[in-house]
């Protein structure tokens, strides 16, 4: 059986530097995730993705890993891990680890073994060496650039004229997957986790991987973020489905089946192929998370999205923020109308069919923080991201009252807090029976009971149509439909079965999703 949960499972991301510091050092540990997991339980999720916590000189906070099967101190160790996933597992919750395939910390012993060793030894074919360009090799194998930023390559430090490939920082070389010994090495990594009960993994760039045979250069360069999904030659290459059968080969020898979710930022009609049957079991919607409030957008994004359900027979992987990106609060609007906005959005993709995955603090609304300069930590900013990804990433503030609004006991975080987050904190929206949190887990407790009482509801198709700026999702069980006009709309009270705003005679308030039990509405 492919599927290791169900379909329509809500599943949340703990990017754990950010979520609960038992330490008091700052930085979010496995110690604060284990003391909130009954808050995760308590919300309704099915599973949990946790951002790395491999060791790693956290130059790309955690993305650069150097040791795939240990935990970095600054996290904590292995029985706690292990005590995360038995504890989640007693609540229900499934544990999804981040693994980080494209590349790796150029701490890791094996590129530390590239760089002592010749040019053309094993210990670089597992890594992308090339010689330099020019009279003296003094200038990049090509004109590849990095995804942060500048090239994507790095002269090695040995006088031998080679340079290392790194789409991302310098200090992240790239794996060179056609060498099997990398395939080897990560086949390893899987079963280190899986054998400790680890339900599955959400897999970074994993559309990267493969690089084209004699690196050929680009006609024209992008520069930026999307850099990487405009090189034809790093990413997207057939090659990489091969990667994932053989993972899918290995996975399948474990019970209960375990979970492939990827990232997957491709056009619809390029990353639905990654989720075949013997391969991925999702990628996530990555359409949704850049756009704005316009129900036109909404309505071609939600629709190209769903193509890549039917076309792959996967349930599709609703979500709107994760660790990457600018906070939908933030997106649409800012402020108290942002707040409402972002609520609704997350209400409504809730109410699809399929599974959705919730970004820590989407469940408050919280919005970016505005992060002062001296502050500012990620290597992104320079490659397209002015203020980099910092501001969606601060530590979650679960009191009103206390240091660090209750993220440790000593006030002290790697980023600083708003103070007005006291405001949004858990403990105050706990309070609040119409607060964001409330409806969240009101809109899982009522989703759950949709799938439970209808099981065929969660791997069905549904139908998005426009009307005026209303974007509704049909299906034969309910109907979802979110205004996002200026004006009211109107439905059959009666038919209402979860709301994000009290519906007064069947006028449904702007910036409000509802759900309704296979109603006709106009």
């Amino acid at each position: 059986m492919k599927r290791p949960f169900p379909a329509g499972a809500v599943g949340y991301q703990v990017y754990v530097r950010s979520f609960a510091d038992s330490g008091g050092d700052g930085v979010g540990d496995l110690g604060g995730v284990l003391s909130r997991l009954t808050y995760l339980g308590d919300l309704g999720v099915d599973a949990v993705w946790l951002s790395p916590v491999q060791p790693s000189p956290q130059v790309d906070h955690g993305y650069d890993v150097s040791d795939y099967t240990g935990i970095d101190p600054l996290f904590g160790d292995l029985p706690q891990f292990d005590e995360i996933v038995t504890q989640a597992h007693r609540l229900g919750i499934r544990v999804l680890l981040d693994l980080v395939p494209n590349h790796c910390s150029d701490r890791h012993p094996l590129f530390q073994e590239a760089l002592a060793a010749a040019p053309g030894s094993p210990e670089r074919a597992m890594f992308h060496f090339r010689p330099g360009s020019g009279s003296r090799g003094e200038q990049p194998p090509n004109n590849w650039t990095s995804v942060f930023g500048g090239p994507a390559w790095t002269r090695a430090p040995d006088g031998s004229g080679e340079w290392y490939l790194h789409l991302y920082t310098p200090q992240q070389p790239d794996w060179n997957w056609v060498e099997p010994a990398v395939a080897d090495l990560f086949e390893g990594v899987l079963r280190f986790w899986l054998d400790r009960g680890v339900d599955g993994f959400r897999v970074d760039v994993a559309h990267g991987l493969v690089k084209r045979a004699g690196y050929p250069g680009l006609a024209q360069v992008v520069d930026s973020m999307d850099g990487l999904r405009s090189n034809e030659h790093v990413c997207d290459l057939e090659e990489v489905h091969d990667v994932y059968r053989r993972w899918r080969r290995v996975l399948e020898e474990y019970s209960p089946p375990r979970h492939l979710i990827g990232e997957v930022n491709l056009a619809p009609e390029r990353s639905w192929r990654y989720a075949r049957p013997d391969e991925l079991d999702q990628v996530f919607t990555f359409g949704l998370w850049r756009l704005g409030w316009d129900a036109a957008s909404w309505l071609e994004s939600l629709t190209a999205a769903q193509s890549v359900t039917d076309l792959a027979g996967a349930p599709a992987a609703w979500t709107l923020e994760n660790h990457d990106l600018p906070r939908a609060a933030t997106r649409f609007g800012g402020g108290e109308i942002g707040r409402r906005r972002s609520l609704a959005m997350t209400a409504f993709l809730l109410g699809l069919p399929g599974s959705a995955y919730l970004y820590q603090g989407q469940e408050l609304a919280l919005p970016n923080a505005v992060i002062p300069a001296e502050s500012r930590t990620d290597p992104a900013a320079p490659g397209g991201l002015p203020l980099g990804r910092d501001a969606a990433r601060v530590p979650l503030p679960w009191t009103s009252h206390g240091p660090s609004l209750g993220f440790n006991r000593t006030g002290r975080t790697w980023l600083p807090q708003p103070a007005e987050w006291a405001d949004l904190s858990v403990a105050a929206q706990e309070a609040d029976p119409e607060s964001a949190l409330s409806v969240v887990r009101r809109a899982v407790e009522t989703r759950r009971r949709l799938a439970d009482d209808h099981p065929g509801w969660s791997t069905s198709t549904a139908r998005f149509e426009l009307s005026g700026e209303v974007v509704i999702a049909r299906t034969d069980v309910v109907s979802v439909a979110i205004t996002m006009g200026e004006t009211s709309w109107r439905c059959d009270e009666r038919d209402v079965v979860f709301a994000t705003a009290p519906v007064v005679d069947g006028r449904v308030p702007p910036d409000t999703t509802v759900w309704l039990a296979e109603a006709e509405t106009s």
